[in-house]
């Protein structure tokens, strides 16, 4: 058996007698840590554990057919905390950093319930009873749909195989990004069999776009720049273009392919100004570590994609940090406007 089979046959017991639960993901929850949750959630319901799932954010409109009842809620300390008191389970998703739940962090550090994180993201912190964590895996739904596979047999529903595919083609970049394998598509195609249906997640998830999103989307391109003899392209989003545009952040996912989308870049760089901080997100090709250079800011991610959110100074010294450190691992060369 591989480690995660190991940890998954470990957790079995604790998933299989658990009475009540709640389920959890990161800030600004992406289709990954949604559609994992609602898949286990699933699970647990059909075995007559009561389940919540609750986040610290909102659902991003492009994810909510995946939970067309709302059983997804954003948590409230004052209504919601003797949930997680009492709960004899709690999962984890999609994050292995309590810092990334926010809100429900001390709520979980307080509770006496068993815990499991279920991740696929480096340098776990190690707070879980339970870790399900695989780092080669291309997403938290991958490792979920092996749960699942040894919790509930050869069969699932149609709604948790358009769950976990929805988690899986969103974290893989529809099916493009280098971790993917011959061994995905068949997790892929086992969840077609399942009932998943591929036109419409995409659609639901690529193709719902406002006229605000589009508008944002183009004075974004408007400001791109270039560095290091063309390996770095950063783009940039301030509150005014969010405010002037009607947008918010979540109208800003997966912006990060544009940069990365032109012929030389190695690393591809968002900025995005918040009412609290600056969110960096940072994508890259081949040997470049995004993550590396997240980490200088505080972030975490993925050798090709990764994130950081800085608290303590202002966009424009951000950027002229970030970028400046983008250079140790790009050859050097002036920045200038595209």
């Amino acid at each position: 058996m591989t480690p995660l089979e190991d940890a998954i046959a470990a957790a079995i017991p604790t998933l299989k007698k658990c009475r009540s639960a709640v389920l959890t993901t990161h800030v600004n929850p992406d289709g990954d840590g949604l559609g994992s949750e609602l898949a286990l959630a699933e699970w647990l319901e059909s075995r007559g554990c009561v389940t919540h799932i609750l986040n610290h954010s909102n659902t991003p409109v492009v994810y909510r057919f995946l939970d067309p009842t709302q059983r997804i809620r954003v948590f409230n300390p004052a209504q919601d905390s003797a949930l997680i008191l009492q709960a004899d389970l709690i999962l984890v998703i999609d994050t292995s950093h309590l810092d990334r739940v926010r809100s429900l962090k001390e709520f979980v550090l307080a509770s006496h319930a068993a815990t499991i994180c279920i991740d696929h993201h480096l340098e776990a912190q190690g707070f879980a009873d339970f870790d399900l964590i695989d780092e080669e895996a291309t997403s938290t739904g991958e490792i979920v749909y092996r749960v699942l596979q040894q919790l509930q047999g050869p069969h699932l529903t149609r709604s948790m195989a358009t769950n976990l595919y929805c988690a899986i083609m969103t974290d893989t970049g529809s099916f493009r990004f280098p971790r993917v394998d011959a061994e995905i598509h068949r997790i892929a195609a086992s969840l077609l069999e399942y009932g998943a249906d591929p036109v419409s997640v995409y659609s639901n998830v690529y193709e719902r776009w406002s006229n605000g999103r589009i508008h944002l989307l183009g004075e974004m391109l408007a400001g791109l720049k270039s560095g290091f003899n063309g390996q770095l392209a950063y783009v940039t989003i301030t509150r005014e273009m969010l405010e002037r545009t009607g947008t918010t952040e979540e109208d800003a996912d997966n912006f990060t392919v544009y940069p990365m989308s032109i012929e030389g870049v190695k690393m591809g760089i968002l900025f995005l100004e918040l009412p609290e901080g600056v969110k960096i997100s940072v994508r890259s090709k081949g040997d470049v570590p995004a993550n590396l250079l997240a980490k200088q800011f505080n972030g975490n991610g993925h050798k090709n994609a990764a994130g950081a959110r800085v608290y303590t100074a202002g966009l424009a010294e951000v950027q002229q940090q970030v970028v400046a450190a983008a250079g140790n691992f790009l050859s050097p060369s002036t920045i200038r406007q595209l």
